[in-house]
This record gives C-alpha cells, sequence and structure tokens, in this order.
C-alpha cells in the first residue's frame, strides 16, 4: 500500500498542480467562464488513464507462467524508464511549468473555440501523469495485492488533491521545491527495487542466468521475509528481497548510485565568455 500511496501522491500532485495553475491563471485573467471545459479535459484524460490501466491489468491477469514473468519484467522495466525521465523532467522544468502552462492557456484563448483548446491544454497535461500512475501502479501491483494497490493509490489520490487545492489558494508558501526532491529520492529508490524485480522476473522465466543465486541468506529471520507485513512493504518499496542473486544486487546499485548522484547534484553555473567577463570588468574599472 505505501508504495501506491507515495506514487499517487507524487504523479497525483504533478496533475493537481498542473490543474491549479491552470484555474489560478483563468481566475487572475477573469475567465473562469472557462472553468467547465477545462474540467472536462481533466475528467477524460483520468477516465482514459484508468481504461489504460483497467485493460493492461486484466491483459497481465490472464497469463500464467514464464508469459506472465516476461510481461510483469517488461512493466516494470518501463516503469524504470519513465520513472527516471519523470524525476530529472520534474526537476528541470519545475520552475518554468508555471510560465508554460499560461502561455498554452493564453494561445488556447486566441483560438476559434477557446474551450474546445482549454480543454485540450488541460487534458494533455493531465494524461501524462495519469498513464505514468498507470504504468507504476501495475509495476507496484507486482509485489502487492490488487486491493492495497487500489488502497493506497486513492489515498495518495486524496492527498495530492488537498494539496493541489492549497497551491490554487495560494500555495507559494508550499515548499514544492523541497516536495520535488524529497519525493523524487523516492522514486529513484522506488525504480531500483524495480530494477532488481526486473532481473527477479527474468530469473523466473529462465531467460536470465545467474551467476550466484544466493549473496546472502535472511530468511530465517521472520520479519524480513515476505510472510511478515514489514517484509512486503520492504519489497514494494525498495525491492527488498532476503535472498537476491548477484544480479538483483547488481541492478539495484547498478542503477540507485548514479542516478542519486545525477540526482541529487546541483546543476553547474553556465560559463560566461572571456570577452562578457573582461567587458564586464572594463566597465567596472571604469565607474
Amino acid at each position: 500500500m505505501v508504495p501506491a500511496l507515495l506514487i499517487m501522491v507524487r504523479e497525483g500532485f504533478e496533475a493537481a498542480l498542473v490543474v491549479a495553475i491552470v484555474f489560478a491563471y483563468l481566475r487572475r485573467i477573469g475567465r473562469l467562464d472557462l472553468g467547465r471545459p477545462a474540467w472536462i479535459g481533466v475528467a477524460a484524460a483520468a477516465a482514459l488513464s484508468l481504461a489504460i490501466g483497467i485493460v493492461v491489468r486484466l491483459t497481465l491477469g490472464n497469463l500464467t507462467g514464464p508469459p506472465r514473468l516476461r510481461a510483469f519484467a517488461a512493466v516494470s522495466f518501463a516503469a524504470v524508464v519513465v520513472l527516471t525521465w519523470m524525476v530529472f523532467w520534474m526537476r528541470r522544468q519545475a520552475r518554468a511549468i508555471k510560465g508554460e502552462l499560461e502561455h498554452k492557456v493564453d494561445d488556447a484563448l486566441l483560438t476559434d473555440n477557446p474551450a474546445r483548446a482549454v480543454m485540450a491544454v488541460t487534458f494533455m497535461a493531465v494524461i501524462r501523469e495519469g498513464i505514468e500512475a498507470a504504468l507504476f501502479l501495475l509495476a507496484a501491483s507486482t509485489a502487492s495485492g490488487g486491493g492495497q494497490v487500489l488502497l493506497g493509490g486513492m489515498l495518495g489520490l486524496a492527498i495530492a488533491t488537498v494539496l493541489g487545492l492549497a497551491v490554487y489558494l495560494g500555495g507559494r508558501k508550499l515548499p514544492m521545491r523541497a516536495f520535488f526532491r524529497v519525493t523524487g529520492m523516492i522514486i529513484v529508490v522506488f525504480a531500483a527495487g524495480l530494477m532488481a524485480r526486473t532481473a527477479l522476473f527474468l530469473q523466473g522465466a529462465g531467460d536470465l542466468g545467474s551467476l550466484a543465486d544466493s549473496v546472502y541468506d535472511l530468511t530465517g529471520i521472520e520479519w524480513l521475509t515476505q510472510r511478515s507485513e514489514v517484509g512486503k512493504m520492504l519489497a514494494a518499496l525498495f525491492g527488498w528481497d532476503p535472498r537476491p542473486s548477484i544480479e538483483q544486487v547488481v541492478g539495484w546499485l547498478g542503477y540507485v548510485v548514479p542516478v542519486t548522484y545525477l540526482f541529487l547534484r546541483e546543476p553547474k553555473a553556465e560559463a560566461r565568455p572571456a570577452a562578457v567577463v573582461a567587458e564586464a570588468q572594463r566597465v567596472t574599472a571604469g565607474a
């Protein structure tokens, strides 16, 4: 339940943030009459995301044996790729997303059918988050029961909605940079677990061998196994395995170490051309 909750808080807040920015801008320019088509775009995106998630889930549910394990491996790896792209994209775009959305709304108001254009803006902004969330919840369901994933997802969505409302009502005081940094690190660790689980699924399907099928063995400690709730939570959140293969460990560390470094590294300031520096020094000296 915990991974699903965290995923939906993060993904749901990104979607809620987009909606809050659009509605705050419509309120500021006195065009709340376009609120209804904006909500229709949001609802359509949510419905399509849900439909895609259900179809994929039912498709996976009908598979058995090695094909099922290969499908789980594909879903887990796809989630790793999208998660990685998402955390870096949001870190880069967080500051510019407000101006970009407002610019899109301005363009929509200039069209022959502003209502339809605004609907398209909110639909396209939310559908990406919705499909990502569906993919991540499917990946989380490979380690947790469907009921737990659903409950965690609903709680996470409720929290994200409250945060989005806070942004709409004046959320400049919200520490959004810290929020995305902390949740981004949680997502990185979760993605590392999915990478390890991808190796596990492929080994279970017989598509990947192992140089050592037991790096360590802690199965004698009951609470660290998936027979306990703690073990299940660790497995779902961190990809924990009390008896992992060397490939699982390499996959986890090979992902989390470089991605954590790149994510936490502060971007370097762009170097100023020598000519510009010289001119600035000349002007300063002459002042």
